[in-house]
């Protein structure tokens, strides 16, 4: 039986998807949006600008205008935009940031500020207009109460392999949906973390769009022989007992170990920042 149905059974028939969309120039910029596109895909997301591991506050929230204008221009509405921060920013730059971007009509902006401090988020709350999607960082239930009780967000950026598992993100959806709150399930990870987000998504009426940075098949396919399904930036129901994937346990063994470390980022004058 697939988990989704241990989860209460299919409430959509599939599950709608972005992937991180870049580019050095404008001009890439925008081509690379209409290839995804022309792929099927209807929602991207952006990331706050940098210069390598260089980071200006407001520099880089003048990119982030320039961004969604061009892409707007070129494409119009065919495509939702969603804006990742990345806790990057601190109020004073943030505040002013999404106020321009509301002409944009943005999807969601998503941790504009650090996580640490909620009271932080509720002065965001009473100078902006655009839905804001918090929670990728938290590993419990009890980092999203006040943000949920206190209406402090649109959209819960639940990780499944962070908070706890498939249970504990179920609670946190059901707490959200009392408050009018769609789960948008943090993915940059590999296949077992999409085939979880992807029947929580299933299963899930307060369910917004679903992170894909690494499309099935694209990472690991002979570690994982069989992937969930994706068509026109779409996520299928699996029809297989589980997870809906299959785990070649000899072919994990072969793979050798390789470590990523995230770039730190800095200010002009030394001063590190979140990355």
């Amino acid at each position: 039986m697939p988990v989704y149905e241990l989860l209460g059974g299919l409430v959509r028939e599939k599950v709608v998807c972005y992937p991180h969309v870049g580019g050095n120039t404008l001009e890439k910029l925008v081509d690379n949006t209409q290839k995804r596109i022309d792929e099927g895909w209807s929602f991207i997301r952006l990331g706050l600008p940098t210069e390598g591991q260089l980071i200006e506050p407001r520099k880089a929230a003048r990119q982030m205008l320039r961004q969604c204008e061009a892409i707007r221009q070129a494409v119009g509405d065919d495509v939702e935009i969603l804006i990742d921060i990345h806790t990057r920013l601190d109020p004073p730059y943030v505040i002013p940031l999404c106020r321009s971007l509301e002409q944009f009509s943005p999807y969601f902006i998503e941790d504009p500020i650090r996580s640490e401090n909620v009271a932080s988020y509720r002065q965001l709350a009473r100078h902006v207009a655009v839905p804001l999607a918090i929670g990728e960082q938290f590993a419990s239930k009890w980092e999203f109460r006040h943000l949920i009780e206190d209406d402090l967000m649109q959209y819960a950026r639940i990780d499944v392999c962070i908070i706890g598992g498939l249970t504990e993100a179920r609670k946190i959806a059901n707490w959200c949906e009392t408050h009018y709150i769609n789960i948008v399930p943090h993915n940059p990870l590999g296949p077992i973390s999409t085939a979880a987000c992807l029947h929580l998504d299933l299963s899930t009426s307060n369910f917004g769009v679903q992170e894909l940075v690494r499309s099935p098949n694209s990472i690991l396919p002979d570690v994982f022989p069989v992937q969930v399904s994706l068509v026109d930036g779409h996520l299928l129901p699996p029809e297989m007992p589980g997870l809906g994937i299959v785990f070649d346990e000899k072919a994990a063994l072969d793979q050798s170990f390789r470590m990523e470390i995230p770039p730190q980022l800095h200010q002009s004058d030394g001063s590190f920042t979140n990355w």
